[in-house]
């Protein structure tokens, strides 16, 4: 019969590690599907998950041409086709940015579960959901504030381009 600590055994990668890439990636990926947007909990999970799993890997490489940081950059690379992915051009307004730049930042978590730690790793999801919650509801609460002085933008602008045509022509 086969031991349970060999089915269980999966150096040189660490339960703990993925534990933390899965909470990582569902705490972020819940924010958003809450709000309806794209990169729900399980892209989010995969996101950091893959991320890990290449860094961690890369890091048991061992030859002279192996190097952890191309691997890493290679990520990025590769997080950035995906990000373009979820963004949209539509009538001028570029839609999905938050999303994009919210795939990026997974795959940091996922570099920073083998850099940094576990720990780590959850203070900046954390973070990452406070920004993307905390800074929308702040602009919520600010709109009216913010209406007020576009609105005095735009009359500001509207008086400066009639002077301009009310100038005589030289």
């Amino acid at each position: 019969m086969m031991d349970i600590e060999l089915l269980l055994a999966i150096e040189p990668l660490s339960w703990n590690a993925i534990a933390t890439a899965l909470f990582c990636g569902s705490l972020i990926g819940l924010e958003r599907q809450l709000r309806g947007k794209p990169v729900g909990m399980r892209t989010s999970s995969l996101i950091v998950l893959g991320t890990y799993l290449f860094v961690a890997l890369s890091m048991e490489v061992l030859n002279e041409a192996a190097d952890p940081s191309r691997v890493i950059g290679q990520v990025v690379t590769g997080i950035g086709f995906l990000g373009a992915g979820v963004m949209l051009a539509k009538e001028g307004l570029v839609l999905g940015a938050t999303s994009a730049a919210t795939i990026w930042v997974l795959a940091a978590i996922g570099v920073c579960i083998v850099v940094a730690g576990d720990f780590v790793a959850i203070k900046m999801s954390v973070v990452v959901v406070v920004i993307l919650y905390g800074i929308d509801t702040f602009e919520d609460l600010t709109s009216f504030y913010s209406r007020k002085l576009q609105s005095k933008f735009n009359n500001w602008r509207s008086r400066t381009r009639e002077k301009r045509w009310d100038e005589p022509d030289d």
